[in-house]
């Protein structure tokens, strides 16, 4: 089973659920082995509170055009298509800029002269394979500079397996990468906090779930007794509340030495695994 853990908005303590979430099913029986993908490749950190043993790393690689002038003929065909502007053709003049590729390979389709286009390979990021103690781990780091974040979410995804149980630790917010990371997931536990702009953050997320056709439920942090409005919007919307946990400053001065939540609180444990039930439950109701 595949659960992205998503969030509305960044600093809503996704990272810190989805770390207790799997450190409570590692051990667990039912959920098989355990792996965390930190998806969040432009600022992964999941590394700092889980501090695994890398034991693999390899490179992650975009084909791109370079233009051959002692073919090309400057007819600008290429550039014409290309929605993203990577390319820019003029008399005597063809320059292409990287950054903006997106490596869909039109512009090979359409160019009108053999060899006047030639296939290069850029590295945009890594994906790093290990474990922290029988907890399996892996993560997409991308490159310093690098635009193209969505890439590299799909390459990481490729590489999951295909038993067990996966934890995806989706980028915070509702751009392609979330997309990238949710869509094809059996559940989406989206992780919010009770506040206006948590709100308004998590009702996208929300609308994202419901076109990409994934179950979704909310775990509510740093929960209390502001909780009446949020708990409006989840009714209106019919999105259920799956967990909450309390508003408590020592989780957050954890957070600050690299301590995870079930460091401050073990007893969440049993509570982070009958969440896992539920959602196999929800999993298993959705189902056609």
């Amino acid at each position: 089973m595949i659960v992205a853990l998503g969030s509305g908005k960044g600093g809503t303590g996704k990272t810190t659920v989805s770390c207790a979430l799997a450190e409570s099913l590692k051990d667990d029986p039912l959920a098989g082995p355990v792996l965390l993908a930190d998806c969040d490749v432009e600022e992964p950190n999941a590394h700092l509170f889980l501090r695994p043993v890398i034991t693999d790393r390899r490179p992650v690689n975009m084909l791109i055009p370079a233009f051959d002038e002692n073919h090309c003929d400057y007819c600008g065909e290429c550039a014409r298509f290309c929605r993203f502007n990577a390319l820019a053709v003029s008399p005597g003049v063809a320059m292409v800029f990287p950054e903006l590729c997106h490596s869909c390979g039109g512009c090979f389709l359409v160019c009108p002269v053999p060899g006047a286009l030639k296939k290069l390979s850029r590295e945009i990021g890594v994906i790093e394979k290990g474990h922290s103690g029988s907890l399996g781990f892996t993560r997409g780091l991308l490159r310093v500079g690098e635009t193209l974040a969505t890439p590299l979410v799909g390459e990481l995804r490729k590489t999951l397996p295909d038993s067990g149980t996966v934890i995806l630790d989706a980028p915070p917010g509702t751009s392609c990468s979330f997309v990238e990371t949710v869509q094809g997931s059996d559940f989406c536990l989206l992780v919010t906090e009770p506040t206006p702009f948590g709100i308004h953050d998590l009702e996208r997320a929300i609308e994202v779930t419901e076109l990409l056709n994934v179950p979704r439920g909310v775990l509510i942090n740093r929960s209390g007794n502001e909780d009446g409005e949020l708990e409006k919007v989840l009714a209106r919307r019919g999105v259920e509340i799956l967990m909450r946990i309390s508003h408590d400053r020592a989780v957050a001065e954890a957070a600050t030495e690299g301590r995870t939540l079930l460091d401050v609180h073990p007893d969440l444990v049993p509570r982070f695994q009958s969440l896992y039930r539920t959602i196999s439950q929800r999993v298993m109701e959705a189902k056609p």
